[in-house]
């Protein structure tokens, strides 16, 4: 049986609620704010990329992009969805804890709770000092992560379940059953997935994704344990200058850390 991972097409097309466009003009902002003086961004690595959708709006917008992710079937559809978009993508596959490119980027960004992937502080360790290498040193490291709230408060800031249409093809998806409990000592939960396609043919994929959830202060200290970043900003949205979303907001439905080199 395949999982969500191994079908790319299904995988962007349970993502596609959100606004990737609106979400880069956001990062760029972000880079200008947080990088005071500096040369505007020309280079970019994304790194858990899976479709690489960030990466590809980068490109359209004339920055040399990378898209990293261990799955194979995920790099090659990032790889003909930038050339099926005719854009520039360099595609790798590698270990977002073990990458080694040789350069130096000048804004790396981890999308949708990728970072949910790394089980352990050991490995969000490496992963922090893989980034610390691969930044510029005027370069911004935006890590996207779930709030806090959506597995510790009472009142979760996003669904388990929506509805997304793109193309004509319409399709429901639940992320998490109430019966997926997270472990208190090892702070994992086993995620079951379901995503019903509609069509001519109804298709179902099924899968249990692990999930580990990390709190703001378990990120702070593994950023100090890491070395070579410091925190510049935090945000509960994409938002900039007036339209940002602190992370105590009560709209605040994301956690987003913009980290810089120390």
């Amino acid at each position: 049986m395949t999982g969500i991972y191994d079908d790319p097409w299904a995988y962007e097309l349970a993502c596609s609620f959100r606004d990737v466009p609106a979400e880069v003009e956001v990062l760029l902002a972000w880079c200008a704010q947080h990088r005071p003086g500096a040369a505007p961004v020309r280079t970019a690595l994304e790194l858990a990329a899976g479709p690489a959708e960030h990466a590809r709006e980068l490109a359209r917008r004339g920055l040399a992009a990378t898209a990293l992710d261990m799955h194979p079937a995920m790099c090659a559809y990032a790889a003909r969805e930038a050339e099926r978009a005719g854009v520039a993508v360099e595609v790798v596959q590698d270990d977002m804890t073990r990458f080694a490119l040789g350069r130096r980027f000048d804004l790396i960004l981890t999308m949708l709770d990728s970072t949910s992937h790394l089980m352990t502080l050991d490995a969000f360790v490496a992963h922090l000092r893989r980034v610390a290498g691969h930044l510029a040193p005027d370069g911004l490291y935006v890590v996207e992560m779930s709030h806090p709230r959506d597995r510790l408060g009472d009142e979760p800031s996003v669904s388990t379940g929506w509805t997304v249409e793109r193309g004509g093809v319409r399709a429901t998806v639940r992320w998490g059953e109430p019966a997926d409990l997270l472990d208190p000592v090892t702070q994992i939960a086993d995620d079951h997935v379901t995503m019903t396609i509609g069509g001519d043919v109804t298709r179902v994929i099924r899968d249990v994704v692990p999930y580990r959830f990390w709190t703001a202060t378990e990120v702070d200290a593994a950023i100090r344990l890491a070395g070579g970043l410091g925190v510049a900003a935090r945000y509960g949205d994409f938002g900039a200058g007036g339209a940002a979303v602190g992370l105590a907001d009560p709209a605040a439905w994301r956690m987003i850390t913009l980290l810089r080199p120390a």
